[in-house]
């Protein structure tokens, strides 16, 4: 009989069922929660949600990188290493999808054949079905799926396309990024993508020539996480990573250890906490709490709200029409970015336009077009609240610089803040 046909109490029951053989470690029963959570089924989500007090064991590790760097390759080398370690492990593979045809590769499942009568290792091959950022929809539940099931390590493989597959930043605790020898410039035009995001750096193949380049190239822009060699085709370098993934603080998805890594490990809400912590006000699962202690003396404010724009001009004169008046204008070279400020009250409007197609600002507006680029809260000791938010683990996008205006600022990563760019500027005490 199908399974359509089942009645409603019937299939609920099942779905209990497979709970409890998941729990048990039944491998087939994971794999059909597996492809019903990939389907989005209602019921095979409701049992995820049936099995979510068993997390929180997995660590889970995101390997990412350009094209050609042997993500495969070091993956199947790090299954096998842990495995000699007693460890269990499930690989979330992600295969781009053909637009074409609408299907994936799923080569990790032909290249790492070797582990398939292993029931230590779970493989799972997805297709990103489409979706940007280098990860299919349902990985990040997947991924706590196989931590429900008990396995110690879950690793993440993601397509690995360009600067922009960052997303596994937001699912994983630990994030590998993999370089190979002979990028030579290509580390400078990357860094702005998945360089930011990296715990560990591993500098594969590295029995080509360049590997010691690459690694000074590193240093040279200020990355100061692990910087691990290897060559997996030989498992050299293997044990080393390894032991680098059970070193690092998992300080929630989002926070990279290329910061100043905190006192100690916190649990996965700490990078958002953490933005609480450093202005006064907590954050609970569903945002700001309604009843929150007392707040500093000087609390934070919104400094203003920064809008990419094309056309600066024209943007100025629709602002200008709302009764607003420029009382400030910039071009900040190091940015690339004109920049007009219009006070609104006790807050301003900054807009931003680019001078150059590589600036930061252009890349947005290529990506996502014009709109909110970022906020900027305006806090009383900056340095205070930068180094509350490297004790919490949150990510960190630079050190305290001088911005436009000559205010001091720093931006701290989406992923720490809930999914926006939050800029933290020194309050202007003149």
């Amino acid at each position: 009989m199908g399974q359509a046909s089942w009645p409603v109490w019937t299939l609920g029951k099942l779905m209990t069922q497979l709970a409890r053989k998941i729990r048990e470690g039944d491998t087939r029963a994971l794999s059909r929660l597996a492809t019903g959570v990939e389907n989005r089924d209602p019921q095979a989500l409701e049992t995820l949600r049936e099995l979510a007090p068993a997390t929180g064991h997995a660590r889970i590790v995101g390997i990412t990188g350009p094209p050609g760097a042997g993500k495969s390759t070091l993956v199947d080398a790090l299954a096998l290493e842990l495995r000699k370690q007693g460890k269990t492990i499930a690989i979330l593979a992600v295969d781009p999808t053909s637009r074409i045809s609408g299907g994936a590769i799923l080569g990790d499942r032909i290249r790492m054949q070797q582990h398939h009568a292993d029931p230590g290792i779970f493989i799972r091959s997805m297709a990103t079905r489409g979706t940007l950022g280098g990860l299919a929809r349902a990985t990040a539940d997947l991924a706590r799926l196989m931590d429900a099931a008990g396995r110690d390590y879950v690793i993440i493989e993601t397509v690995g396309v360009g600067q922009d597959e960052i997303e596994i930043a937001s699912v994983a605790q630990v994030t590998v990024v993999v370089l190979v020898p002979g990028m030579g410039d290509d580390v400078q035009a990357i860094k702005a993508g998945i360089m930011e995001i990296a715990d560990i750096f591993v500098v594969n193949k590295s029995d080509h020539p360049g590997a010691d380049r690459v690694e000074l190239e590193l240093h040279t822009e200020g990355f100061n996480c692990p910087i691990l060699h290897t060559v997996a085709t030989e498992g050299k370098g293997i044990p080393e990573l390894a032991a680098a993934l059970d070193s690092i603080p998992t300080g929630g998805a989002g926070a990279s250890a290329c910061q100043p890594a905190p006192d100690q490990s916190t649990d996965h809400h700490t990078s958002i906490d953490s933005i609480g912590a450093a202005t006064g006000y907590p954050l609970g699962p569903e945002g700001w709490q309604a009843e929150a202690p007392a707040p500093p003396v000087c609390p934070p404010s919104i400094d203003h709200l920064g809008i990419a724009v094309h056309d600066l001009a024209a943007s100025i004169a629709f602002y200008q029409s709302l009764g607003l008046a420029v009382t400030h204008r910039e071009t900040v070279l190091t940015e690339k970015v004109d920049v007009a400020m219009l006070p609104a009250g006790d807050s301003r409007i900054e807009l931003l336009a680019p001078t150059a197609p590589d600036s930061p600002i252009a890349r947005f507006l290529e990506k996502r077009g014009p709109g909110l680029h970022h906020i900027a809260l305006r806090v009383p000791d900056l340095n205070a609240a930068v180094s509350r938010l490297q004790a919490s683990g949150a990510r960190l996008l630079n050190e305290p610089r001088t911005g436009a205006g000559g205010h001091t600022y720093v931006f701290v990563h989406p992923a720490s803040t809930g999914g926006v760019l939050l800029e933290l500027i020194q309050e202007n005490t003149k």
